[in-house]
């Protein structure tokens, strides 16, 4: 089962009907009240990263938010990319690309099951939040810029 199944069963447990659909406007997702639109036509992985922010609205966001001219609304938006970011792209996640010898953001992005796009927006949120390096544990440094996981092997 795919990340986008997964999301729609997550999103049942809110009690939120996800529903695929056209829309008038440029939006890839919509939310109004239990129910998730999400544009037809786009990849699975596209889908599902959409699903994600959309569910972290549901969660995270009050009320109308698409006036971005507002600090309080682009503050919410940011915080629902946030959630979505460590729903989709956790740092063990990260770590176990690195185990996996993947290399490349194409490939890291493939891995993760998410866009591109998507994963170099979660980086730069990452960046901007913890630096250029985020300790895992005692055996992981995640370095955001360039993108890689530095592993460091501890004698007993």
């Amino acid at each position: 089962m795919g990340k986008y199944d997964l999301l729609i069963e997550e999103a049942a447990t809110y009690g939120l009907q996800v529903i695929e659909k056209d829309f008038k406007s440029e939006a890839k997702g919509l939310i109004k009240g239990n129910k998730i639109g999400i544009r037809k036509g786009m990849a699975t992985i596209e889908k599902a990263c959409t699903l994600a922010e959309e569910i972290a609205h549901y969660s995270i966001t009050v009320g109308n938010i698409l006036d971005q001219s507002n600090l309080g609304n682009r503050k919410q938006e940011l915080r629902a990319r946030q959630w979505a970011y460590h729903c989709m792209i956790p740092m063990d996640k990260i770590v176990q690309a690195h185990k996996s010898r993947v290399s490349g953001k194409h490939d890291l992005a493939e891995f993760l099951e998410v866009t591109e796009e998507f994963l170099q927006d979660a980086i730069d949120r990452y960046t901007s939040k913890y630096g250029l390096l985020l300790k895992v544990d005692e055996r992981f440094t995640i370095r955001f810029d360039p993108l890689g996981v530095l592993e460091f092997f501890l004698e007993n």
